[in-house]
């Protein structure tokens, strides 16, 4: 596809590699434009297929399934990182991908970002690359204890990392990582953990959301409340980061980009390319949310507005807080997002609720 393609008018078709909620709410939000989504998931049943005009159920190395999937849509986007290098080779020889391949590759490997940020000058935890017990002793005398050891790749959600509280502790750390490359990280003596949702144009327009204030439990975001308690210096310090990031990956589309507040600045935490858990506010908050300025994004359209108009408190429904809903429902200040998963487990995403504060 070339460029002269863009902006797609209204009947085109995006292809969403992942038929996660994210993907679920990225068609919902195409829809509303007269763009139509084409999943590509290897699960059954997956969410994203209920709202979406067609989906396709192979795996990621099916090169038929994918041949065919990227000869029916225009353009290509993702709901997650991980989808394996040479799926998106074989995709991209046909079709444009919005965020392009170096976002995926840099937020793919966790020692990759961290070098990407840190050669953008960007503040981030002390870390080291870990391979075997000889690295993680070298790590653990460089950065020192308390400090927590995660796999390179494929971690989400607190999985795939492990406390290290002592030194006496890093044997049965290294044994958790089953032999996959990680990552050491220093622990980070922060305030508060924000987000910027922020998006990029492909005429290199940069928009963002206001910050949102993030509180995790067990190592799944819970709420994200806006405005986050930041003075304006420092609201203004996020959304210039975010973009500077954005920019410098010649991005397009919306990005999270989680900071850690401190008593030296702002410290990124993570990057993540694509629509994100802490952007939901944005759907009861904002004439245009997340998910409409992603799908603007990568069709090559304006980019939205994405001022804020009300204060709002964003909560993930999780495992058997689905049993909340009836009572939420008649909340009037709940917006309620159900994902449609048919199977309720803990740990699991089932939906979120929007608490709108108006003034």
């Amino acid at each position: 596809m070339t460029q002269d393609l863009f902006p797609l008018p209204q009947g085109s078709t995006i292809g969403i590699l992942g038929g996660g909620q994210l993907g679920r709410m990225l068609s919902v939000a195409a829809s509303r434009l007269g763009l139509r989504c084409h999943i590509f998931e290897p699960g059954a049943n997956p969410p994203a297929g209920h709202v979406a005009d067609a989906v396709t159920t192979a795996a990621y190395d099916d090169a038929d399934a994918l041949d065919a999937f990227a000869a029916s849509v225009d353009v290509i986007t993702y709901e997650f990182e991980n989808i394996p290098t040479e799926a998106l080779d074989r995709l991209e020889a046909h079709r444009v991908i919005r965020p392009g391949r170096e976002a995926l590759r840099v937020s793919q490997d966790r020692v990759t970002e961290k070098d990407f940020l840190t050669g953008l000058s960007l503040q981030t935890a002390p870390y080291a690359a870990v391979d075997d017990a000889e690295s993680l002793k070298a790590a653990l005398e460089a950065i020192g204890t308390p400090s927590i050891l995660k796999t390179r790749r494929f971690g989400y959600d607190g999985k795939g990392q492990v406390r290290i509280m002592s030194p006496d502790q890093a044997e049965t750390a290294l044994a958790e990582m089953n032999g996959a490359p990680a990552i050491l990280e220093g622990f980070v003596n922060f305030s508060a953990e924000v987000s910027v949702i922020a998006a990029r144009g492909a005429d290199g327009q940069v928009a963002a959301f206001d910050p949102g204030e993030n509180v995790h439990r067990e190592g799944i975001l819970r709420t994200t409340t806006v405005p986050a308690t930041l003075p304006q210096r420092l609201r203004t310090d996020a959304v210039l980061l975010a973009a500077r990031i954005l920019n410098a990956l010649d991005y397009v589309g919306v990005m999270g980009v989680e900071l850690f507040v401190t008593p030296q600045g702002l410290i990124v935490n993570e990057i993540a390319p694509r629509v994100h858990n802490s952007g939901h506010w944005t759907q009861n908050a904002c004439t245009v949310d997340q998910f409409e300025q992603h799908i603007r994004a990568v069709a090559g359209w304006p980019l939205g507005d994405g001022t804020r108009f009300a204060d709002v408190v964003m909560e993930n429904l999780i495992g058997d807080d689905l049993d909340r809903v009836p009572g939420l429902a008649r909340d009037p200040s709940c917006a309620l997002h159900l994902y449609g998963k048919a199977e309720v487990k803990a740990g699991r995403k089932m939906g979120h609720v929007n608490r709108v504060i108006r003034g």
